[in-house]
C-alpha cells in the first residue's frame, strides 16, 4: 500500500488543481454571452444572454429597468451581408441608449453560406442568390413571436433595424408580417422594385436612411445579381403608398447631424404625412456618406425617439 500512496497524492494534486482552476477562472465581461436559454426561460433585468430560437442564436440585452408587467418596446437588430450581430452592433451604435430607454434589444445571426459569410435571405436583389432554401422571413416572425411570448413587449412598439443586407430583410419582415412590426428603419438597404411584392396587412411607420454616395446600394438605384432594386427616395415613397400617405412629401428645412464624419448638418429629412393609423414615412439623406456612414449619436436617439413613440 504504501508504494501507492505517490501515485494517489498526484491524483488528489491534479483533481484539486483542475478545481482550483474552474473555480479561480475570471468572470465573464459584460460584452460576452455565457448564458444560453430556451426560448421560454427570461432573464431578469440588466442581463445578457443567447436565446435559442429555433436552432439559431439570438443575442439579447434586457434593460435595467425592465419590468415583466409592463409591456417594452422591442428592437431587433438585423447587420449586412457577410457581417454579423456583433459587427451590426458596434457600427449603428444603438444599445446604449436603447437599454437606457428601456428596450428590449435582439441581435439574431444570418445564415453563413458555402463561403463562409452570412446573409439574409431578403429580396432576389439582395442577398439570398443560389440560398432559396432560407426562409429568413419565417424565421424573424418566429424570432418576435418567441421573445413577445417570453417578455413583455408592447406590440405596438416593435421595430426591426436593418443594415444592407439587413436593410433589404427589415423591409421583408415588414412586408409580409406587418401585423408583429410598426417600425422599420433601413441603412442601405432597399424595397423590392416590384411594388406588389409587398403586401403589408397594416400601416408600418418607415425610415429609409442611405448615404447619397453609397457605391454598393446606390441611392438612385441599380442592379445586383441581374435584379433591379429601387433608389432610396422610391423605397420610401412605396412604403408611403402602402401607408395611404398624402402623395408628396416635405423636406425639412433643417439637417440633422448624423454622420460624424462629414462636416456640419449633412442629412436632409423628408417626410410624407397624413399616413393611415398614425404612421410615419421619412427618408434621411445623408450627403457625403458611403455604404457605411460613421453615425452619430443623434442617429441612435432620432431612431430610438421613433422607437418609443418620444418625439
Amino acid at each position: 500500500m504504501p508504494a501507492h500512496r505517490p501515485i494517489l497524492a498526484t491524483l488528489v494534486a491534479l483533481v484539486t488543481l483542475l478545481l482550483t482552476a474552474c473555480g479561480s477562472a475570471a468572470p465573464p465581461q459584460a460584452d460576452e454571452q455565457p448564458l444560453v436559454l430556451a426560448a421560454a426561460e427570461a432573464m431578469p433585468a440588466g442581463t445578457t444572454g443567447v436565446v435559442d430560437v429555433g436552432g439559431r442564436p439570438v443575442q439579447l440585452h434586457v434593460p435595467p429597468a425592465y419590468q415583466p408587467d409592463l409591456p417594452a418596446p422591442l428592437l431587433v437588430v438585423l447587420h449586412g451581408f457577410g457581417s454579423d450581430a456583433a459587427r451590426a452592433d458596434a457600427m449603428l451604435g444603438l444599445r446604449d441608449q436603447a437599454l437606457a430607454r428601456g428596450v428590449l434589444y435582439a441581435l439574431p445571426e444570418g445564415t453563413e453560406g458555402p463561403d463562409g459569410r452570412r446573409f439574409w435571405n431578403a429580396t432576389d436583389a439582395c442577398c439570398g442568390a443560389d440560398r432559396a432554401g432560407v426562409d429568413d422571413s419565417a424565421y424573424l416572425a418566429q424570432v418576435i413571436r418567441t421573445l413577445a411570448a417570453t417578455y413583455a413587449v408592447d406590440p405596438a412598439r416593435v421595430a426591426v433595424v436593418g443594415y444592407s443586407n439587413g436593410g433589404f430583410m427589415a423591409y421583408r419582415t415588414a412586408c409580409d408580417h406587418a401585423d408583429l412590426v410598426s417600425v422599420v428603419v433601413s441603412l442601405a438597404g432597399a424595397m423590392p422594385a416590384d411594388d406588389g411584392a409587398c403586401r403589408p396587412s397594416r400601416p408600418v411607420t418607415v425610415v429609409q436612411a442611405h448615404g447619397a454616395d453609397d457605391p454598393v446600394i446606390r441611392a438612385g438605384g441599380g442592379v445586383r445579381d441581374g435584379h433591379a432594386y429601387p433608389a432610396a427616395a422610391e423605397s420610401a415613397a412605396a412604403w408611403a403608398r402602402h401607408d395611404g400617405c398624402a402623395a408628396a412629401p416635405v423636406t425639412a428645412p433643417d439637417r440633422r447631424d448624423l454622420d460624424s464624419a462629414v462636416p456640419g448638418a449633412e442629412t436632409r429629412v423628408t417626410t410624407w404625412g397624413g399616413c393611415t393609423g398614425g404612421a410615419e414615412v421619412e427618408l434621411w439623406s445623408i450627403a457625403g456618406a458611403d455604404h457605411s456612414p460613421s453615425l452619430a449619436p443623434a442617429f441612435a436617439t432620432a431612431l430610438l425617439d421613433l422607437v418609443t413613440g418620444a418625439r
